[in-house]
């Protein structure tokens, strides 16, 4: 049987065929490419940001951009968590004790903190952004800061596959000892 390019024996009694998701997603020699791709989003967030920083389309105005991305980027959100879990669950064993996989975490925490802070100021009222003679430091703020966020949030999710954990065998240990014998 293959799975995802995988060829696995039809009687394996476990795997893919028997309901893990976990296994396949695993697997799969396409589960990061492809669930990578589908779960960014960024586009519309980096096309929010850029406006609210006014280097970009500053001839449509903020509350349009906001209330017309809103319900894609909501969508984009959800599809991104749930390839985020499927992706964590698959190898979580390996990523618990990894630094950026914390830091990454850790980040999209800051994410929701964004989201409670700005959300009154910036998001819920695009109108009164558009109605100030210039963009309000506040707005600026909000796009900066988003957009520093969600750009370090894949470079971390990058860097979690380069990770070596710190080796704790006996020949990490021995070696300085067997160096210092044979002086």
């Amino acid at each position: 049987m293959n799975v995802s390019g995988i060829d696995q024996p039809m009687d394996s009694g476990h795997g893919p065929r028997n309901g893990d998701t976990r296994l396949a997603i695993c697997l799969s020699n396409y589960h990061f490419d492809a669930l990578d791709r589908i779960a960014i989003f960024g586009g519309l967030i980096l096309m929010t940001d850029l406006r609210l920083l006014g280097l970009a389309m500053t001839d449509v105005p903020v509350a349009t951009m906001i209330r017309h991305l809103r319900p894609w980027k909501w969508l984009g959100f959800v599809i991104m968590v749930t390839c985020g879990i499927l992706l964590a669950i698959s190898k979580m064993s390996a990523y618990y004790a990894n630094p950026y996989f914390l830091a990454k975490l850790s980040l999209l925490a800051l994410v929701g903190v964004h989201a409670l802070v700005f959300r009154p100021l910036v998001y819920k009222n695009p109108e009164n952004i558009d109605a100030a003679p210039k963009l309000p430091a506040v707005a600026r703020l909000a796009g900066a800061l988003s957009l520093l966020l969600w750009l370090s949030i894949p470079i971390l999710g990058r860097m979690i596959a380069y990770y070596e954990p710190p080796t704790t065998s006996s020949n990490a240990i021995a070696a300085p000892t067997l160096i210092a014998a044979q002086r």
